[in-house]
């Protein structure tokens, strides 16, 4: 499985490390508690089974649309089966929109098991834990810092699940 991911400017990054580390030291899940030097705050633009490598290519030239202003909101929460997902929204603006049409345009649709990241089904956002319980999500929610925050999308890679690779493309 591969995915493209767009990384934010150090300001949002910055924040988002802030409330990794507050659910840490609530003895919650986190994704900060992930030890790969690979782990940090992304947006998943889009994930495939597979990728060419000419998409790869025309990938890396599409950083050249960075920066992508963006803002980041406040907390949200994701069904996953019986558990959820904790997550910082990132607000849809057109820039952002447009961005993520022109990779789904390139790649392709995606599988049916991805349409998460879809054109039309995308909810843009950076995950501060998943598997969560409703009952940390409760206890979670009193604890994550959510002001609204503005920052720039500035960077994009490429994660290969299969593999554990990261190829920076900007």
């Amino acid at each position: 499985m591969f995915s493209v991911e767009a990384l934010p400017d150090t300001r949002i990054e910055v924040a988002v490390r802030a409330d990794w580390q507050r659910l840490i030291e609530a003895d919650l899940p986190s994704a900060g508690r992930h030890p790969s030097e690979s782990n940090r705050p992304h947006v998943t633009l889009v994930v495939r089974d597979d990728l060419s490598t000419d998409a790869g290519r025309e990938l890396a030239r599409l950083g050249d649309a960075l920066p992508v202003e963006c803002r980041l909101g406040g907390a949200a929460v994701f069904a996953a089966g019986e558990r959820f997902v904790l997550a910082r929204p990132l607000v849809m603006t057109a820039a952002l929109l447009r961005f993520h049409a022109r990779i789904v345009d390139l790649i392709g649709p995606p599988p049916v098991r991805y349409t998460v990241t879809a054109a039309d089904r995308w909810t843009p956002h950076i995950t501060l834990a998943r598997r969560m319980t409703a009952e940390q999500i409760g206890r979670a929610l009193g604890i994550v810092g959510a002001p609204t925050l503005e920052g720039e999308l500035t960077g994009l890679r490429l994660w290969d699940a299969e593999a554990k690779v990261v190829t920076p493309l900007r």
